[in-house]
């Protein structure tokens, strides 16, 4: 393959291990899987999921849905609050598939009823502990009447409560994540089981990737839905959800550049590639690893090499004195996504380390 610009490559064999991987943990833990396919966002990593018997999967957004549906997905989550604008894209998706929802407000709840017109399942979306958005997971006096609102239209299932713990994506080790996992699940159960009397066939469905990669105590936690495990990346190595050895994606990078004086290499690859996410290491601000290159794809992180600042093309970074020279421009860099999630949906497309272009899941105007 000529790679004359940032290329986002993929490693099938690394990812078709991690969903292995995956789903023998889901196993293991007597946990349902149902992957969040917002990393990936591909129909081609769908069908390798296919492959390994799942068929379900959710999804960030009601058009990823559409898209999902068109690979022939028919048991669909959308795990994101509802936007009831989309009321005609739901009642369409609803007429042709087993499609959940989220919804978080009373408010949310009469829209819904006054506009849907096909079966859907519903889950409140709970806040155990990130504070992104999502109903209190010990405020039952406020869920109550909202589940009686969905219970009154004959049109809804009530499936339980889905949350995600993004707080994990902080923590410092397995430890930190545990504890997080613990506390999170001790919230979700609880509330599971003031309302299981009245709804019997609640279900928790717990979504991130740290905790559902390490995490051993899934007693009662009926769905595991993580996505970024299907990459990983730099920020889930840092935080021991993988090893470097996991990260089956990478961009490949030119060089376009080299400033001696300030020990400084310039790749053609910036904030429009990557995002600006970044990690804190060793007092350094990190945008992204530059990896070992191999005879196929790529292999750990060099030591001292590292993605130090990012403007919208321009990618600058640090190398120690003694590499530099070895450097030349025009050669292609390997760079670790801090991210994968956001690297993946901003280039929208990747190529395997044959060569094969695999297109994504694109927005439509």
């Amino acid at each position: 393959m000529n790679i004359t610009k940032p290329t986002l490559l993929l490693n099938e064999q690394k990812c078709r291990l991690n969903i292995e991987k995956m789903i023998a943990r889901s196993k293991h833990l007597n946990s349902s899987l149902r992957p969040h396919f917002k990393t990936h966002q591909s129909k081609k990593v769908g069908e390798w999921f296919k492959e390994y018997g799942i068929d379900k999967c959710a999804v960030s957004s009601l058009e990823m849905a559409k898209y999902f549906y068109n690979a022939g997905w028919v048991d669909v989550t959308v795990a994101f609050p509802l936007n009831v604008l989309e009321y005609t894209t739901v009642n369409d998706l609803a007429g042709k598939i087993k499609l959940s929802l989220c919804i978080e407000s009373l408010e949310t709840v009469q829209l819904l009823n006054d506009f849907l017109e096909h079966p859907i399942g519903v889950f409140l979306k709970i806040d155990a502990g990130y504070h992104r958005t999502g109903l209190d997971a010990e405020n039952f006096e406020k869920i109550e009447p909202i589940l009686q609102a969905l219970k009154s239209n004959p049109l809804i299932t009530i499936k339980g409560f889905l949350q995600h713990a993004g707080h994990t994506y902080r923590a410092k080790g397995k430890k930190e994540i545990n504890k997080i996992h613990a506390h999170t699940s001790e919230k979700m159960i609880r509330l599971k089981n003031h309302f299981q009397n009245q709804y019997p066939d609640l279900i928790i469905s717990n979504g991130d990737t740290p905790t559902c990669s390490v995490s051993e105590n899934f007693e009662h936690i009926d769905e595991m839905r993580p996505g970024n495990f299907v990459f990983y990346d730099v920020m889930q190595a840092e935080i021991g959800s993988c090893g470097y050895e996991d990260i089956a994606v990478a961009m490949a990078c030119p060089v376009v550049a080299k400033h001696p004086d300030r020990n400084e290499v310039i790749i053609y690859g910036g904030a429009i590639h990557f995002s600006k996410d970044q990690i804190q290491k060793d007092g350094q601000t990190i945008y992204g690893l530059i990896a070992e290159p191999e005879r196929k794809g790529w292999g750990q992180p060099k030591e001292g090499w590292f993605v130090k600042k990012l403007s919208q093309e321009h990618g600058t970074l640090h190398v120690p004195d003694q590499d530099f020279d070895s450097i030349k421009i025009g050669d292609l860099l390997y760079i670790l996504p801090i991210h994968s999630c956001l690297t993946a949906n901003l280039m929208s497309k990747y190529y395997t380390l044959d060569g094969e272009g695999i297109e994504m899941f694109r927005y439509q105007s």
